[in-house]
């Protein structure tokens, strides 16, 4: 947006070299400001998709044994699991499976 109102002003406004210096500073500063936030929203974790899951806690809703529900992040979702886990308990998630259900192990 400033190098569209540099250009605006460099045609319409300032004077000669003037416009030049005004559309080039503007210029570089678009660039590094791209690189800049380019740079800035990648060094975050993974946010979102089956692998910001894997890892992560849930807790069981009904008696999962050997399968149940959990909710994870205000969720409901289908679990399995290999030891009996009850309602309230704590699971961590092992994996995300092909029907989207979780399989999960109690947090002991």
């Amino acid at each position: 947006m400033l190098l569209l109102g540099a250009i605006f002003l460099a045609i319409f406004v300032v004077p000669g070299w003037w416009g030049i210096g005004a559309v080039l500073v503007a210029g570089v500063y678009e660039v590094a400001e791209k690189v800049f936030w380019f740079r800035y929203s990648r060094r975050g974790p993974i946010a979102v998709g089956a692998e910001a899951m894997i890892g992560a806690s849930a807790r069981v809703v009904s008696d999962c044994a050997p399968r149940g529900l959990v909710r994870f992040r205000g969720e409901l979702w289908r679990a399995r699991c290999a030891e009996r886990a009850l309602a309230g308990e704590l699971v961590r998630i092992g994996s995300v499976g092909h029907d989207l259900s979780l399989e999960v192990t109690p947090e002991r």
